[in-house]
């Protein structure tokens, strides 16, 4: 399974995950049957408030999952209207995130829990 998470600078594993999906300067791609791990400019970085592209923001890139510090209603539609499903991130690095998805434990976000503008208060940092 590849899963994406948003990082402001790729560590690898002890990357943390960014705080906000569309605004994240990159994504780290990890591969859990290999432990490959590459990394996506994001490329729709400096799109208008709440008009992200989240295809477009991964180069089109394949994954089968995002976890994520938060995300905008657009952006999460648009990343499960493309089969992925998006889940909430519980520990600080994607190392934690992945022992986390590994038991099961990462909530998937729905549109009742994703975040409405800057200064939002929905939880991420």
């Amino acid at each position: 399974m590849k899963i994406c998470f948003p990082v402001e600078e790729n560590q690898g594993l002890e990357s943390s995950v960014f705080g906000h999906f569309g605004s994240a300067p990159a994504f780290v791609v990890v591969d859990t049957e290999t432990r490959d791990v590459r990394e996506i400019v994001n490329r729709d970085l400096h799109h208008a408030h709440g008009a992200c592209s989240p295809i477009k923001a991964l180069g089109g890139q394949q994954a089968d999952a995002i976890v994520v510090g938060g995300i905008g209603a657009g952006a999460l539609l648009g990343l499960n209207r493309a089969g992925l499903k998006v889940y909430r991130a519980l520990g600080d690095t994607i190392a934690e995130n992945l022992a986390c998805m590994a038991h099961a434990e990462l909530p998937e976000l729905t549109s009742e829990q994703v975040c409405g503008g800057h200064g939002h208060g929905c939880g991420h940092g």
